[in-house]
């Protein structure tokens, strides 16, 4: 197990490089200057050439792309991301500080598809080819051609403007929380119930489910015990994959619901030009990404003995 982690470890490396070379680059294509945004944003009007050269210094971007490359890299080896152009303050401060917000999002966020996803699949398994699986597969379909920007706008529309149930905007409470995690929830919930079922329809034709039925084995014992266990491998798979697209479903999230995370603080730092925050803030969401990955790949072991590592 141990020889297994490290390799896995070892081969996280060049994948954290390369999405870091992407995110430099697209970074470096956009167009605009983030010293000349910086300039008319605080002074405004016509800006002398020589103090626009003078901040382009400062800043670091007259050096050429490799070295810029370089230093962040170097820098990021260390846990230095080094220092936001715009707010001119540590990249990893102002991530972290903002950190908690983003993952408890996503983690809510997934908790709801699980909470509705499983059980619809399960649902749907059990009563295959009726009605109720046809529901329950419309619903997930349903649930995850859905854009999560238009969802959200949805779920502000009804529940925070009409109802006045929730509030429609911030962070910091549960009331605050429970819109953005449904939001994103339900997008992915139809994934998870539409992949359950699947499994679950596989794990009730197996031999062994068969043999437990001819011996009158409760129907509830035998589902509960031999059959989601066995269901809930591929499923797990699914849901370290979910995490990730929950953090990424969190850009888009937190600004319709205005909550102060790190998808909003990309999202200025993108129309700042602020390539250290940009990158700093992409390369620690990659992190987490395969890190839960990599759990995910250890917690195998767990739910089925079969799998052994390191052969």
């Amino acid at each position: 197990m141990g020889s297994y982690i490290l390799g896995r470890i070892i081969q996280l490396i060049p994948v954290l490089f390369l999405i870091s070379v992407i995110v430099f680059g697209i970074m470096h294509l956009l167009p605009g200057d983030p010293a000349l945004l910086m300039l008319a944003g605080a002074e405004g009007g016509a800006i002398p050439p020589e103090r626009l050269a003078q901040l382009r210094e400062q800043m670091g971007l007259n050096d050429p792309l490799l070295v810029q490359f370089w230093h962040f890299i170097s820098g990021a080896v260390v846990g230095d991301l080094g220092e936001s152009l715009r707010f001119r303050e540590p990249v990893l401060a102002m991530i972290l500080d903002r950190l908690g917000s983003t993952v408890e999002l996503a983690v809510a966020g997934l908790f709801c598809s699980l909470l509705i996803g499983v059980p619809l699949g399960i649902l749907a398994s059990v009563r295959q080819g009726g009605w109720i699986d046809t529901i329950c597969m419309t619903l997930s379909y349903l649930g995850a051609s859905l854009p999560v920007y238009w969802l959200g706008l949805i779920l502000v529309f009804f529940f925070a403007f009409n109802l006045g149930w929730f509030p429609s905007s911030g962070g910091g409470s549960i009331e605050q929380l429970i819109l953005p995690a449904l939001s994103l929830g339900l997008i992915n919930a139809g994934l998870i119930a539409r992949l359950v079922r699947s499994s679950m329809v596989e794990v009730l034709g197996e031999d062994y489910m068969r043999t437990g039925r001819a011996k009158g084995l409760p129907p509830r014992l035998l589902l509960w015990r031999h059959g989601i266990k066995n269901a809930m491998i591929p499923v797990v798979t699914m849901v370290g994959l979910q995490f990730g697209n929950m953090l990424a479903g969190t850009v888009v999230t937190e600004t319709v619901f205005s909550r102060p995370g790190v998808g909003r603080l990309i999202v200025n730092a993108i129309i700042a030009k602020d390539y250290p925050l940009v990158q700093g803030a992409v390369l620690l969401l990659a992190v987490i990404y395969v890190s839960v990955n990599l759990l995910v790949d250890i917690l195998y072991a767990f739910l089925d003995p079969r799998i052994r590592y390191g052969r």
